[in-house]
């Protein structure tokens, strides 16, 4: 039995529709809905490794082996890419700075991390669903992917502030096939944003010049660098509220694919929660960051309208490859970040308004106080990255909104619904 069936003739979308996940169109197109995916997540994927001292290529090749271990423990069902999570970064170097922990505990911090989650994972699909619905009702999740979506917009703009012509020009190109047309071209739009952008950038010598010189001096083949990990106490303090934020972020994400799609996955959360736990572990067990289902990722989808884990295990495949090829890696590295902020302010946005689709299918009340002061409070401290010390322990605003919202939204909406209860006579 086939993995995946043809969707229409293969060649083309049908026009407007949803090309579901356990569909594919041709292989061609399919690899190139894969690069778009690609391109979405290799500039942070690569970018927290090195903020947080951890082997690129290591990283690279868990992220590839991470997905295809999440869309087989999935069935195909659903479709998402898992890259490095950037909730990890403050966290890990402040235990490196604050308790002096090696590479190799902080490591062992993502390990348990990863546990933990498909802990999680274990219990929704052993106890129903439900069991993480009365934590994270719709206006809980959809609250989540708003955050995550507008706390990306400050990256999205810096990245757009240094290359400003190159990324208007990827801006303008996507925004444009999005809008106008109705065939390949808008389903393809990232791509052929990110190529018209890098090709003006490369005629008009934007190319930054040490990104070449890599590119130049990259050997072809070379093998990724493992690290073991060891587990030490003085660091779970710094990484275990993460475990509220991986769980999040999964199920935002998931919920954000089945709003956009059409698709009921909620029998499936479990499944997700136990994949993205696992592929955590196995990246914190041999040298990679923890991984989280990718916003950028979610926002490919929502502008191809391509929701085919075809495209995402070319995607995972492409990462793997590129880990044990620091030539090809470099060329990717080579895309300018004026052009990827042009791409990116599109999907983040994207994605944020997938949130507030949430709340209007759900009928979210925003004359309820508690919606207005909790989910408002919430996102705002994301968005503004409040960051608050506990201690020698600093908690981001994307941190400590995301674990806020899911923590203290059902119980101030169980205080409000005893007051509001009518008493009997």
């Amino acid at each position: 039995m086939a993995l995946w069936t043809v969707h229409g003739n293969g060649r083309r979308p049908v026009r407007d529709a949803v090309v579901a996940s356990e569909e594919r169109l041709s292989w061609p197109l399919t690899i190139g809905f894969g690069v778009q995916h690609l391109l979405a997540m290799f500039g942070t994927t690569t970018l927290v490794p090195l903020l947080t001292g951890f082997p690129v290529g290591t990283t690279l090749l868990l992220s590839g082996l991470g997905t295809l271990l999440f869309l087989l423990l999935t069935r195909n069902r659903v479709p998402s890419y898992l890259g490095a999570s950037v909730a990890f970064v403050v966290p890990l170097n402040a235990a490196a700075k604050e308790a002096g922990a090696s590479p190799a505990a902080l490591l062992g911090g993502i390990v348990v991390v990863g546990i933990v989650v498909f802990s999680v994972g274990v219990a929704v699909k052993a106890l129903g669903v439900r069991l993480l619905e009365s934590a994270m009702p719709p206006v809980v999740t959809g609250a989540i992917i708003l955050m995550i979506g507008l706390s990306l917009a400050p990256q999205s703009v810096s990245s757009f502030d240094q290359q400003r012509v190159p990324a208007a020009l990827t801006l303008g190109t996507v925004v444009l096939l999005i809008v106008i047309s109705r065939g390949m071209a808008a389903r393809a739009a990232v791509l052929i944003g990110v190529l018209v952008g890098w090709c003006y950038a490369a005629l008009a010598g934007h190319l930054v010049p040490e990104r070449i010189a890599e590119l130049a001096d990259a050997p072809w083949i070379g093998l990724p660098q493992l690290i073991a990990p060891q587990v030490h106490i003085a660091v779970m303090p710094f990484v275990l509220p993460l475990v509220i934020v991986l769980v999040a972020e999964h199920v935002a994400h998931l919920k954000a694919v089945a709003a956009m799609s059409g698709r009921d996955l909620d029998p499936h959360v479990g499944d997700a929660l136990i994949s993205g736990g696992l592929a955590t572990t196995l990246s914190g067990a041999a040298g990679g960051s923890s991984l989280s289902s990718y916003a950028a990722n979610v926002g490919v989808m929502a502008a191809t309208r391509v929701y085919s884990t075809a495209a995402c295990m070319v995607a995972a495949i492409a990462a793997i490859v590129l880990s044990f090829s620091p030539k090809l890696a470099a060329l990717i590295n080579t895309i300018p970040m004026g052009v990827l902020g042009g791409a990116t302010l599109v999907l983040f946005g994207m994605l944020a308004m997938v949130g507030v689709r949430i709340w209007l299918d759900a009928r979210t009340d925003f004359a309820d106080p508690v919606n207005l002061v909790v989910l408002g409070t919430a996102v705002i401290a994301g968005v503004g990255d409040l960051t608050l010390h506990v201690g020698e322990l600093r908690v981001t605003g994307m941190v400590w909104g995301s674990v806020g919202i899911v923590l203290i939204y059902p119980v101030l909406r169980q205080i409000a619904d005893v007051r509001n209860k009518p008493q009997s006579a």
